[in-house]
């Protein structure tokens, strides 16, 4: 049925592999928009979470009306994106290690909101040393879709088996996409959505749950039989 015993692994963009709540601040501040700290961020559902949360809506929405000002926010998400936003602390050493790592497909997938957020990707890993062309699938994915189908397309591509196919990310709706793609999930509670979110409202089981990203790359490394960050 299968061709080879190779292992897949797909890494979820913002919020698991890069940093992103730093430059959402730092666009909502430029444009005098109050976006709140990263626990009440965490707790949002997603509108809220560009919007400032149920406190700071109306004010946040009232900046946001024009189509001139959400043209002129994502230009200036884009900028900062491209600029300062840096992965999590080990996810470069942790994607370099599996990189060189023979029988393992790297993937990417993205929810990115950026213009040209294929770009906008490159440009962030390329701060840290790592062409996006390095991986064996990159494919962003609109916010009305779920991930489900382009973790499916990535096994197909390379005919690996499900059971030997993972994907990291960091939300409740993350895990799902993994499940219902026949692939074993890895969670950060560490990006956009906290542990007692992730756990309490959604259900997960904390065993599958990282609290940081040193975390999530020592269990990842465990199930792949890989023995250390190179």
């Amino acid at each position: 049925m299968y061709s080879n015993n190779e292992r897949l692994i797909v890494f979820d963009a913002d919020g698991t592999t890069i940093d992103a709540y730093p430059v959402i601040v730092d666009t909502f501040t430029r444009h005098g928009m109050k976006l709140g700290d990263l626990e009440r961020f965490q707790k949002r559902h997603n509108l809220f979470k560009y919007l400032g949360g149920v406190k700071d809506f109306p004010f946040n929405l009232g900046k946001q009306l024009g189509k001139q000002s959400r043209k002129n926010l994502l230009s200036t998400l884009t900028e900062a994106y491209r600029e300062e936003a840096k992965l999590f602390p080990g996810m470069a050493a942790l994607i370099r290690t599996l990189f060189a790592t023979p029988g393992i497909r790297v993937g990417l997938v993205t929810r990115n909101i950026t213009n040209e957020p294929m770009l906008t990707i490159r440009k962030v890993l390329s701060r840290h040393d790592i062409d996006l062309d390095a991986f064996d699938f990159a494919a962003h994915v609109s916010l009305k879709e779920e991930k489900t189908s382009a973790f499916v397309s990535a096994r197909k591509a390379f005919t690996i088996n499900p059971a030997r196919s993972y994907a990291c990310g960091d939300e409740h709706k993350d895990f799902h996409s993994a499940i219902a793609a026949g692939m074993h999930p890895f969670i950060g509670s560490y990006g956009f959505e906290d542990h007692t979110r992730l756990t309490k409202k959604f259900n997960l089981p904390e065993d599958v749950i990282s609290r940081t990203p040193q975390d999530l790359s020592i269990r990842l490394l465990h199930a792949l039989d890989i023995g250390q960050v190179g």
